[in-house]
């Protein structure tokens, strides 16, 4: 039996029974990484096009690490160096492409909405990897099998999610998906970060990391996207690193356990000092592992294949 939904494209309407479904699978494909030829025939027969319209370190290659280890047919596509630069539209891109007889697209795009679009218009599967400041599922998933691993289960698990929430699709996504599963998540960070009226999704909102270190058992620190620094939502790089930036003197006051995640990039001495990302307190390198098994899973799935 194939998961519920047809596509990957957010997890704001994915029943939990589907992410279990993606998590209990991420364990066997994990399992698979660890060996010696680690690599499986099962999607042998199938054809996926990574299309990605926006630059991706992380993402683009763990997807094609997950496509190749589960046997399936690679098509990279590169904007860049596509027809979209001679003017031609997104959909014209895809239709041309699945003319070609491919089965799944994994895409990443600047624009909200932009997979949602092409799953409308297209007969193949698709899976968003990031789209604008809208939702980036496949990382949300990773993050919450490795909390899984280190916490059995999401019950009453107290997550908050720390910086810029406004323009992250990595909150949103972690905030559908950990609530659909029972934890409580909270959002912390400077006010011109955080979106208004975020309450309405369930979480509970802070301003001060001290006091959101205190009633959390994770902090899940996301990149402050420097990109933007020059709109004022925060006055400098100092001071918001000595309000909001997660320190191991802070983490060392607070005296309790507390797990750390990032979704990376990581800009080091600002959301988070090097040694937490390195210190015992990380797991973020075990979220990179997970990222391929997650991605085995969800491709597996996605592709029609049994929970």
């Amino acid at each position: 039996m194939a998961l519920k939904s047809t596509h990957l494209l957010g997890l704001r309407d994915v029943p939990a029974e589907d992410i279990t479904a993606i998590l209990d699978s991420a364990v066997a494909f994990k399992e698979i990484l660890s060996r010696p030829v680690p690599k499986v025939p099962t999607l042998r027969h199938v054809t996926v096009v990574n299309a990605f319209f926006e630059n991706s370190t992380r993402t683009r290659i763990s997807f094609e690490l997950a496509e190749k280890r589960l046997s399936a047919d690679v098509v990279n596509f590169s904007a860049s160096a596509s027809s979209v630069n001679k003017g031609e539209t997104l959909i014209d891109t895809i239709r041309n492409l699945e003319a070609m007889k491919i089965d799944l697209v994994v895409m990443r795009h600047p624009l909200p909405g932009a997979p949602n679009l092409l799953a409308k218009y297209c007969d193949s599967k698709v899976i968003n990897a990031g789209d604008g400041s809208h939702e980036h599922p496949t990382q949300a998933l990773l993050d919450m099998m490795t909390l899984r691993e280190v916490y059995g289960d999401f019950n009453k698990l107290r997550v908050t999610l720390v910086g810029d929430i406004s323009h992250s699709r990595v909150a949103l996504s972690n905030i559908f998906g950990l609530t659909t599963m029972g934890a409580q998540v909270a959002v912390c960070g400077p006010p011109t970060l955080i979106p208004r009226d975020i309450e309405h999704l369930g979480v509970k909102v802070y301003h001060d990391l001290d006091e959101a270190i205190a009633k959390s058992d994770v902090l899940n620190v996301l990149r402050i996207q420097l990109e933007r620094q020059d709109s004022g939502l925060f006055p400098s790089k100092r001071e918001y690193h000595q309000t909001f930036g997660v320190t191991s003197e802070r983490l060392a006051a607070s005296n309790k356990p507390l797990t750390i995640l990032h979704p990376g990039p990581i800009n080091r001495g600002l959301e988070l000092d090097g040694d937490v990302a390195d210190g015992p307190h990380s797991v973020i390198l075990q979220q990179v592992t997970n990222g391929v098994a997650v991605r085995m899973a969800i491709l597996y799935l996605i592709a029609g294949g049994e929970k």
